[in-house]
């Protein structure tokens, strides 16, 4: 669950995390405002919107310079139910789940060499819109976009794009994201399965959502993944 927070609440979520974790101590908005370059009246009312959804806790502490009665200074520290939600969104959870789902898909798609794959791919696309961890989703999205492209491999407008898949992740090469251009190539391609290609185009926002907010280990490994499944189905 993202709390109900919007992007531009959630990255600022993680890059007051960020800032956290590098002072090792609460952190005042105003030093918040000037990391992030942003006034200190948005740093702080962005702080105290995530407070009340339980993703930060203010400590009020005296100034250095307070001998006596006064005013507080605030200071701002994230709660562990904001780390879990950062984890989640980054994909850092459920590893060795992932692990053995992945290895379940590439098993199915090894013995099923030379079928169309079809009810794999029903099944893909029948439970993306179910709330499973980014990881698992975007292992379902790459799996079910190379199953499409290869129903379609024999067309000569994707010989390019066959060949991409072979490169994701590699130094100088495509990223995670050519997926995203891939599946609105195949929406318009007139021999590819409409019902298969619009719920693919469905998914796109969610897609690409989360591959924002992978970080660098979760993107090698789906990106490991894509080539191998490319690898299986377009050889």
């Amino acid at each position: 669950m993202k709390k109900n927070l919007t992007y531009r609440q959630q990255q600022f979520l993680s890059q007051f995390l960020d800032i956290y974790q590098e002072l090792e101590q609460s952190v005042h908005y105003v030093t918040v405002a000037e990391h992030l370059g942003v006034g200190n009246v948005t740093a702080y009312e962005m702080l105290r919107l995530l407070e009340e959804r339980g993703l930060v806790q203010a400590e009020y502490q005296p100034r250095p310079d307070q001998h006596g009665p006064g005013r507080p200074t605030v200071f701002f520290s994230p709660t562990k139910e904001a780390k879990r939600l950062i984890a989640q969104l980054s994909g850092n959870t459920g590893l060795e789940d992932w692990q053995k789902f992945k290895e379940h898909i590439l098993c199915q798609l090894r013995q099923g060499e030379g079928d169309d794959y079809e009810a794999l791919l029903a099944n893909l696309i029948a439970r993306m819109p179910e709330n499973r961890s980014p990881l698992m989703f975007m292992t379902e999205m790459i799996t079910a976009v190379i199953l499409v492209l290869r129903s379609v491999k024999d067309a000569p407008e994707i010989r390019v794009v066959l060949s991409s898949l072979k490169k994701i992740g590699l130094p100088e090469e495509v990223g995670l994201s050519v997926l995203s251009g891939i599946t609105m190539f195949l929406s318009v391609l007139e021999r590819t399965n409409r019902n298969f290609s619009s719920a693919l185009v469905a998914q796109l926002s969610r897609y690409e959502d989360s591959l924002i907010h992978l970080n660098k280990e979760s993107r090698q490994l789906l990106s490991e993944f894509a080539r191998e499944v490319a690898q299986i189905l377009v050889g």
